[in-house]
């Protein structure tokens, strides 16, 4: 477990370090693609199913302070039920995390190593990661509150020194394909939000509790604000960017930066902040599994546990066999693992345990009326 307790800002910056790193693969790609014109407008829509879905999860972890998830799963259904939650939820960070590694390798080795195996690209991150968890996990929440702020920058400054380029008619027709596929359809697009799966295992970790209200709804809030602007920049610039290219979507839009003579070819920058992002996200996945690993299991030898999951991110990554495939995962099943995993089964725990509890303090009203009646 987390020896030190995280702040407000810090905790902020956790769940954006999840959007920032999904949102410099193909994300941004899947969502244009699928919503043409409309994307910005489906950005704000289910920003707002976000925000509410963030604030119902707040509201339903209040009956149970400083708990996880984990800890919840065990009140109602004991350790057996505990131990099936967490496997599910380490097998969703682990398996989630391998494939976007191994897509953000690929699209490192296209760029400027076309000849170097992909697996030792991925090799090299994962012993970066290696090093850094090894150090104490405050170290890369810090670095967190460094890190993420520049990379959301750095998307204000896309939008703003490409202004000049941007065609604002592509957001028209308002509705794209049609209302249908914006607010039906588009509802799984909530996927894009993956950071409300950390929020059920904050509340122990938080130096305030108390605050935990605030960091939900600050953080999905940024995330809508960062996807927003991050959505703008590639619709107003690119035609049809599907043929764009293959690669990043948003480091295609860094070339097309100009900003005077000086600065010319600023996408390595851009580049160098993503990776930092990427290690982020990889430590805080690593952590958060291992953390959940400790719940169900007791262990508490980390360096065995931390090669373990190294070794499962690294073994899983290198299983799709090509950018494709990779790519594949990201659109067309990461989301309803999301949805299933993190908004169905996750909330679903939330509010059968509420219930229970409320069950359970009306019966204690019920045995104490009875009791007062029997001395009356």
């Amino acid at each position: 477990m987390l020896k030190s307790k995280i702040g407000t800002v810090e905790a902020i910056m956790l769940i954006l370090t999840i959007i920032v790193a999904h949102s410099v693969l193909s994300m941004p790609t899947n969502i244009l693609s699928s919503y043409k014109s409309a994307s910005i407008l489906n950005i704000i829509y289910v920003g707002i199913i976000a925000i509410c879905i963030s604030f119902l999860i707040y509201k339903l972890f209040k009956n149970f302070p400083n708990m996880d998830i984990i800890d919840i799963s065990e009140v109602i259904g004991g350790k057996f039920f505990k131990n099936i939650i967490g496997i599910v939820f380490i097998i969703y960070f682990i398996v989630t995390s391998s494939l976007m590694l191994r897509n953000f390798c690929e699209s490192i080795q296209i760029l400027y190593f076309p000849m170097t195996d992909i697996t030792f690209i991925i090799a090299l991150i994962v012993i970066a990661i290696a090093i850094s968890n090894r150090l104490d996990f405050i170290g890369t929440i810090k670095t967190n509150v460094i890190i993420i702020p520049i990379a959301l920058i750095g998307v204000l400054f896309l939008f703003f020194t490409n202004i000049n380029k941007f065609v604002p008619e592509r957001i028209f027709p308002i509705l794209g394909e049609g209302a249908f596929n914006t607010f039906v359809i588009g509802l799984t697009n909530i996927a894009s939000f993956g950071g409300i799966a950390y929020l059920y295992f904050l509340p122990p970790l938080l130096k305030d509790g108390t605050n935990f209200k605030k960091i939900t709804l600050i953080s999905i809030s940024s995330t809508a604000i960062y996807l927003a602007f991050t959505i703008a920049v590639l619709l107003f610039i690119f035609t049809f960017f599907v043929d764009v290219s293959e690669i990043s979507p948003l480091y295609t839009a860094t070339r097309y930066i100009e900003f005077g003579t000086f600065f010319q070819r600023l996408e390595s920058i851009f580049l160098l902040i993503w990776i930092l992002v990427f290690e982020c996200y990889l430590s805080i996945v690593c952590k958060f599994s291992m953390n959940i690993f400790q719940k169900i299991t007791g262990i508490s030898n980390k360096k065995a546990l931390l090669d373990v999951f190294l070794l499962l991110i690294f073994s899983i990554s290198l299983i799709p066999k090509n950018l494709a495939i990779s790519q594949s995962f990201e659109s067309k099943i990461y989301p309803y693992l999301m949805i299933g995993i993190v908004l169905v089964l996750g909330i679903g725990i939330l509010i059968f345990a509420n219930i229970a509890k409320i069950k359970h303090f009306q019966s204690n009203i019920n045995r104490k009326e009875l009791t007062n009646e029997q001395m009356g």
